[in-house]
């Protein structure tokens, strides 16, 4: 088992929670004006470079998704890294920030403007129970409520959906959360989890996994290009 692998604990008790100090930095920003006038312009690039792309693109369309599912793309953007006609979706449904990008997202079949940052007490509009998947690509590092935004994604996901949270350390730096900038790949994935864990979303089976694309084998190994991650979860 990898580094990454084994940054979820097996178990989990409140001493691993490490939301629980209160501290508000832990979520504080370089740039806290809101973050509508922070997206207003569209930008029609990938975050990480080819590979990591293909790496997403591969996890998301030939490991994640079913055919007839219904899929929630959370904090997203001109794509979502669905391969055009590797699977047959019932529905896409875009939840980002910027409109021009999201009406370019051909694999969506319907999408919504909303700044999940601006409301702790935010408020998903979808019915209860709705997907069968929830993505969330490569932003998990700007919420500054991660734990009502985890629930709320349990709460419009069907029982036994899964969750997958895909994140590098390329990153806007000054919209990142302090907990999240001053922590290496490792400890991410361990954040990332904890939010899983303790947001009261009844989430089982959270798990990480290295999908960094690697050149040599065995200890030699070594991350070419971009670093890629996902953290995943069953909702109970």
């Amino acid at each position: 088992v990898g580094e990454i692998e084994s940054s979820i604990p097996k178990t989990w008790d409140e001493d691993d929670n490490p939301l629980s100090s209160g501290d508000k930095t832990s979520f504080s920003r370089l740039d806290s004006t809101p973050d509508t006038i922070f997206y207003a312009d569209p930008r029609f690039v990938e975050h990480v470079d080819e590979q990591a792309v293909e790496s997403m693109t591969s996890y998301i369309s030939d490991r994640l998704l079913q055919p007839g599912e219904s899929v929630l793309d959370l904090c997203s953007s001109w794509t979502s890294h669905i391969r055009p006609g590797k699977v047959e979706l019932k529905r896409v449904a875009g939840l980002g920030m910027n409109a021009k990008e999201l009406e370019a997202n051909k694999s969506l079949t319907d999408w919504t403007v909303l700044d999940l940052n601006a409301d702790k007490n935010v408020k998903l509009p979808y019915d209860d129970e709705s997907f069968d998947v929830i993505l969330l690509q490569l932003s998990i590092d700007y919420l500054i409520h991660p734990l009502e935004v985890m629930k709320e994604a349990s709460r419009v996901l069907k029982k036994n959906g899964k969750i997958a949270i895909l994140f590098s350390n390329r990153l806007f730096l000054s919209k990142a959360v302090g907990l999240w900038t001053g922590s290496d790949d490792i400890e991410h994935a361990y954040t990332v989890g904890s939010y899983l864990q303790f947001c009261n979303g009844g989430f089982t089976d959270i798990s990480a996994e290295d999908l960094s694309t690697r050149k040599q084998k065995g200890k030699g190994q070594v991350i070419v290009g971009d670093p890629l991650y996902v953290v995943s979860a069953t909702k109970g």
